[in-house]
């Protein structure tokens, strides 16, 4: 990030430049492109004895790895097609606001960041879940995190012995790793061909196998932007407002439905509750570089959190907590809200018209901005990848959304997603002529 320092060294004006000047020495993208062979799981590098355990990244990098060996540039130069990546535009959208250029930056925010947030920003969140859905919160509901992902560890982290998890079989692909790096247990819900991705709520609020349950979800779901609103949410908070049940809500696609949805809508008062919130600036508010997200929890929940924050996260960064107060300033949202659905809700429709053309067939909710689609003649994802690369593109592989983890086994090897969120409205033909010519049996 490009900076100027005022000459009285009290300020420092942060100033954020348009991707196509940066582009050539900072391409932005997923920190994918030079990995340490060290770091990937395939390494065959001799580093000598190793404390840590093998960690092997996300199933998508694992794409991204083989993507450029195969073609030679990583995902996000030019030439290349990231239908894979989810990510949003980062510019301004049709109908929507300019992207802030520029923060301010003071004296005290070099200081050490308070562990639950800025105040400032915390009350900016609260004001919006009141304004537009009615919530019954306030800033000490709420706390900063250094993005989503970050806000569902920690909450997971901190799970009392006895609580399992209860999470559908197809859901976003680090929540596997989560769970399974925390030793969380947990109970997988059928979600499939049989019931087009989106499992009856019953299966979520019966009793299961532990003591006490904690339902897990992403709402719109990535991948497959199926939504729950009305009286599913009803029945989750009425379920997660019961002393043996709770609900941790992942809602960083809340702006990519129309109209925007919220299950905080439907909370009368979350101090009594164990439901968590988890909102982000990273998607609907086109800023995944700053790394802001947060959680909204009951006051007694945030406390813990916070206080996990003072020795295990330092807070979150200043400037970037700054830069995200600028894009929740109230006019500002307002047309956020509007844009944002409309522009991505008519991609949906014109890459899923153009898909079920190709023989494709989609299980799309109408959220988020992937589509969710099965690939004809028993071609598998993997294969599809194959045909994709050489020309500069890639999707994500189904089975790296199985929470099963079957591998080539998985019964979603012939699921693909495809990412629509960073695309430019005018790179939808070539799009299409790429796949059709990949489709080819």
């Amino acid at each position: 990030m490009p900076a100027t320092e005022a000459k009285s060294c009290s300020l420092l004006t942060v100033i954020f430049t348009p991707v196509g000047v940066t582009a050539a020495r900072c391409p932005v993208t997923d920190p994918t492109p030079t990995v340490p062979e060290t770091l990937r799981e395939d390494s065959g590098v001799d580093g000598g004895p190793s404390y840590l355990r093998p960690m092997p990244p996300m199933g998508i990098y694992e794409t991204l790895y083989a993507f450029q060996d195969a073609f030679g540039k990583p995902m996000g130069e030019p030439d290349t097609h990231p239908w894979s990546q989810g990510y949003p535009r980062t510019e301004q959208i049709p109908g929507g606001p300019k992207m802030p250029s520029t923060i301010t930056v003071s004296s005290e925010d070099r200081l050490y960041p308070k562990s639950w947030g800025l105040p400032a920003l915390r009350q900016q969140i609260a004001s919006y879940y009141c304004q537009h859905y009615g919530a019954s919160i306030d800033a000490k509901n709420v706390m900063v995190f250094a993005g989503g992902r970050p806000a569902l560890l920690s909450v997971l982290l901190f799970l009392q012995k006895g609580i399992g998890v209860k999470i559908a079989s197809t859901e976003y692909t680090p929540y596997y790793d989560i769970l399974e790096r925390l030793a969380v247990p947990y109970d997988l819900i059928e979600s499939d061909v049989e019931n087009r991705f989106c499992p009856p709520i019953g299966e979520y609020t019966t009793k299961g196998t532990h003591d006490r349950t904690m339902m897990m979800m992403s709402n719109p779901c990535n991948p497959t932007g199926i939504t729950r609103t009305g009286a599913d949410i009803d029945a989750l908070v009425a379920a997660a407002s019961t002393p043996d049940c709770g609900l941790l809500i992942d809602e960083a696609y809340e702006l990519f439905h129309d109209p925007p949805f919220s299950a905080l809508a439907h909370v009368e008062d979350i101090d009594q509750t164990n439901i968590f919130v988890i909102g982000a600036a990273t998607k609907g508010l086109q800023s995944p570089g700053i790394r802001i997200g947060w959680a909204i929890a009951a006051r007694h929940h945030i406390e813990i959190l916070g206080n996990f924050s003072s020795f295990g996260m330092g807070g979150v960064s200043h400037p970037s907590q700054c830069y995200a107060l600028e894009l929740l300033a109230p006019e500002r949202i307002e047309q956020v809200r509007s844009a944002v659905p409309t522009f991505y809700g008519s991609q949906r429709q014109r890459y899923g018209e153009a898909f079920e053309k190709l023989g494709l067939r989609l299980f799309t909710g109408d959220g988020g901005f992937y589509h969710w689609c099965q690939l004809p003649g028993g071609m598998t994802a993997a294969e599809l990848n194959g045909r994709l690369f050489p020309a500069g593109a890639a999707i994500l592989k189904g089975n790296d959304c199985d929470m099963r983890r079957f591998g080539s086994l998985s019964p979603l090897r012939n699921f693909f997603r495809f990412s629509f969120g960073p695309l430019a409205p005018e790179s939808f033909e070539e799009d299409i002529k790429i796949l059709a010519r990949a489709l080819q049996i």
